[in-house]
């Protein structure tokens, strides 16, 4: 484990090529003209989509990815998990991005195979040298460099410190599969359990289970809450889902 100030210097390693993955266009510019300002940091592609972000990735193999989670098509926490769970996707460093930070969605990002998690109010100074550390396949909490090893000690921690405090780090922080995440982008439409079976050419039942396990890992009672926190974490966008006829 190490301090990040050995980063901000620049690498003198071979070119960083980024991929940045952002749908509002200022942000991404804005992101473009930072790194562009870095003798050792290459933007080689900008997307604006999760389904194609992960596409772009596998084909461009970039050192790393800035990744927005709240995209058209399917959340940064899905593409990211994508990418890294592809056979050639393993060595890309994911950077996660987000407007909402705390503890949870960092658990669900590292979980992802996220390498780094930020606000999108992070500096410069912060953001670049965690691009460099990223490139080197570290990982960076807070000012920390961690390995791997080092990461997933540190997850045990604070999985064991909920324990004492008597909450379940299972269901916290379990992210929800495809299928469920799916199926949360209809229920923030408004969509029946009917609508969603025949959408996605399965039961009702299938749905109803589906159902009872979103509610039981979002710690929620209902459909509504469960939209209403999907929404403000920025998971689903209500746009991404068109209920059928």
């Amino acid at each position: 484990m190490g301090n990040i100030d050995r980063f901000r210097r620049e690498s003198e390693l071979e070119m960083i090529r980024v991929m940045i993955v952002e749908d509002h266009p200022l942000f991404g510019q804005g992101l473009r003209r930072v790194l562009e300002g870095e003798e050792d940091l290459r933007v080689i592609a900008e997307v604006d989509d999760g389904a194609m972000a992960v596409e772009r990735a596998l084909e461009l193999q970039p050192d790393v990815i800035l990744m927005d989670i709240n995209l058209p098509s399917k959340n940064g926490l899905q593409a990211t998990r994508e990418i890294k769970n592809s056979p050639s996707g393993g060595s890309i460093g994911v950077i996660i991005l987000t407007a909402y930070h705390d503890d949870e969605q960092l658990f669900h990002a590292l979980r992802a195979g996220a390498a780094a998690y930020y606000p999108k109010d992070v500096t410069p100074s912060e953001l670049i040298p965690a691009i460099r550390a990223v490139a080197q396949n570290n990982y960076v909490i807070g000012d920390e460099v961690m390995n791997r090893p080092q990461v997933a000690r540190w997850m045990l921690k604070q999985f064991e410190e909920l324990a004492i405090f008597g909450e379940s780090p299972d269901e916290m922080f379990v992210p929800l599969s495809p299928r469920e995440m799916e199926i949360l982008q209809y229920i923030t439409r408004g969509a029946s359990n009917k609508e969603i079976a025949h959408a996605l050419g399965i039961s009702r039942q299938t749905v109803k289970n589906h159902m009872s396990s979103i509610l039981r890992k979002l710690a929620v009672n209902d459909r509504t809450q469960a939209a209403v926190l999907a929404l403000r974490r920025g998971w689903v966008r209500l746009e991404d889902t068109a209920i059928g006829p």
